[in-house]
């Protein structure tokens, strides 16, 4: 059941992205903290020492937590501001009718009741 009136039109900018496009959005995402992750890790145990090494493992430590929050955070729910376009409204007849052309025979009809015009045809 719809919560819109009948008149109102929308947008189609104001649908949501589809599934497959959200979920390979949020694939990405996970994929590009998760290779953040290798690098620190390989940054914590080939180049770095002191409060940078500890710094490394920590991110090395809290990125998976944060990738996965934000892959399973689900679709896109984000109010799009669209305005909706007012219905086109029909054109309006000719207040006065046309007058008819001049070659044209206008017959007015009448029911009669009286069969008897018809008995002498």
């Amino acid at each position: 059941m719809s919560t819109s009136s009948p008149s109102e039109v929308h947008s189609i900018t104001a649908v949501p992205t589809n599934l497959s496009d959200d979920q390979h959005r949020r694939m990405r995402a996970y994929l590009i903290q998760m290779g953040l992750r290798v690098v620190l890790i390989l940054t914590a145990v080939l180049l770095v020492d002191g409060w940078l090494l500890w710094a490394c493992i920590a991110g090395a430590v809290i990125l998976p937590y944060t990738a996965v929050l934000f892959a399973n955070a689900g679709r896109d729910r984000s109010a799009r501001d669209v305005e909706s376009l007012p219905p086109e409204m029909p054109r309006e007849l000719p207040t006065t009718p046309a007058a008819p052309p001049d070659d044209v025979r206008i017959v007015e009809h009448t029911d009669d009741t009286d069969d008897s015009d018809r008995k002498d045809h």
